[in-house]
């Protein structure tokens, strides 16, 4: 039998295990048995002491990918530079896009990839690379990294979603089929995403007034009964994933509270900007902060600017700018940034060239992403571009490596074999990719 045999029914498997251990770290000494916790310890006192010990994500998926030239990596002086400047930084040397000066302020607590190069340039292929690690293999359908983290780092019996995407997209945003995709994979509808955005609430999950609780129990066991029924004389996984969704729904009602952001202190709400996607990077610190274990924030197809680049850069990034200052300062001054890995990225880059339309176009063979927090070295500017910022010319990173910095700086195996049947033998990152060691702690 392989190493780590998993199942799809089963997939938590070896990590599971652990998992299970790092839950009851720090509440007794010795070999005591579960059943002697009861005299021991009250249950919220335990689920506190779990809260504190859980790790979280926080990924803000910066729609359409960002131009790296007027963040990151910028190229003064250059013919792709564009007729924004490069500013100092908190770190010596280190000089970023003067549209982002809160940021420059906070550079020791960043890490920055300015060595990105992948292999998609259409905005689905490269989504799809960059929230899975990997490109897809039909009939195999590899979890996003948000299922997969969720899995992994949520805690047992929480009610609290294990995946949050908050997701102001209006309707009828063409990439609105993307983001209701095929998230969790082979892992099952228990581990996509709940999906909410722009009303920042969780519209229509209270039980209504008219509505017993009595009666509202009675019918939830009926349809848990026949579900599970037909699930057993079926042998079915897909209606095993279904009624696993159901079940999720009785703790969304009782912790739908978490996702108003009326609940905010306005002072608070106001720090991180008035933007849509500024008050949900809010609500994705509430969210973590009272027990989510990953939070995705998207902003629509907004840095896709294939026209007029420096004219709308003018006013998306002073935004993200103060949505990461705001962010992980509030996430330190709280305890939290320790323990909370926060990830900033798109899915490729933008071209060093202008178009026609002076905008940048899609650009996969160069571009930068920043993280900071759990398990991430702060400080730290990892690879180069050449001085035109056309190719990579220190330390290329694609997304494998990418993917299992990531898994490692959580604490997990980025190797990790799963065995599936019906389906070959894969890995948590495929190919051995190591991940990059002078971004960890």
């Amino acid at each position: 039998m392989p190493r780590n045999h998993r199942t799809a029914r089963d997939c938590g498997g070896a990590d599971h295990k652990i998992h299970r251990r790092r839950f009851l770290e720090g509440t007794v000494a010795g070999a005591l048995s579960v059943s002697s916790f009861s005299g021991l310890f009250s249950i919220p006192a335990f689920a506190e002491q779990a809260m504190k010990q859980q790790k979280h994500v926080i990924l803000l998926w910066l729609c359409g990918a960002p131009s790296q030239f007027e963040t990151w990596d910028p190229k003064p002086g250059r013919p792709t530079a564009g007729p924004f400047r490069a500013i100092d930084t908190r770190l010596p040397g280190v000089r970023i896009g003067e549209l982002m000066p809160r940021t420059a302020t906070i550079m020791d607590r960043l890490a920055v990839i300015r060595s990105m190069k992948t292999s998609q340039k259409e905005h689905f292929q490269a989504i799809d690379l960059l929230t899975r690690g990997d490109s897809p293999r039909p009939p195999f359908i590899r979890p996003t990294l948000g299922s997969v983290l969720g899995q992994q780092l949520g805690q047992l019996d929480s009610p609290i979603p294990k995946f949050v995407l908050l997701d102001p997209c209006p309707e009828g945003n063409e990439f609105k089929a993307f983001k209701a995709g095929n998230w969790a994979g082979w892992l099952g509808a228990e581990y996509s995403p709940v999906r909410t955005g722009g009303e920042f609430r969780i519209e229509n999950i209270l039980r209504p007034e008219d509505l017993s609780n009595a009666d509202h129990e009675s019918r939830e066991a009926l349809r848990r009964f026949f579900g599970k029924k037909y699930e057993n004389d079926r042998k079915s996984a897909a209606a095993g994933s279904l009624n696993a969704a159901y079940e999720r729904v009785k703790g969304l009602m009782s912790c739908a509270h978490l996702f108003d952001l009326e609940k905010i202190p306005q002072k608070d709400r106001d720090r991180y900007g008035p933007g849509a996607f500024a008050q949900h990077v809010a609500l994705s610190r509430h969210l973590v902060e009272n027990g989510a274990p990953f939070v995705m924030v998207a902003n629509g197809m907004s840095w896709d600017c294939h026209v007029l680049n420096h004219e709308i850069y003018q006013l998306l990034v002073p935004e993200v700018d103060q949505v990461i200052h705001t962010l992980i300062t509030d996430l330190e001054q709280r305890g939290l940034l320790e323990k909370t890995l926060v990830i900033i990225m798109g899915e490729f880059g933008r071209t060093p060239n202008l178009n026609e339309g002076r905008g940048r176009d899609h650009y996969p063979d160069a571009w930068s992403l920043a993280m900071a927090g759990c398990g991430i070295k702060p400080g730290v500017v990892y690879g180069a571009t050449d001085e035109n910022g056309v190719d990579v010319a220190e330390n290329p990173v694609d997304q494998r490596r990418l993917f299992a910095t990531f898994f490692t700086a959580l604490g997990m195996d980025p190797h990790q074999q799963y065995d599936l049947p019906g389906l070959p033998t894969f890995h948590r990152v495929e190919g051995q990719a190591e991940p990059i060691r002078e971004l960890l702690l």
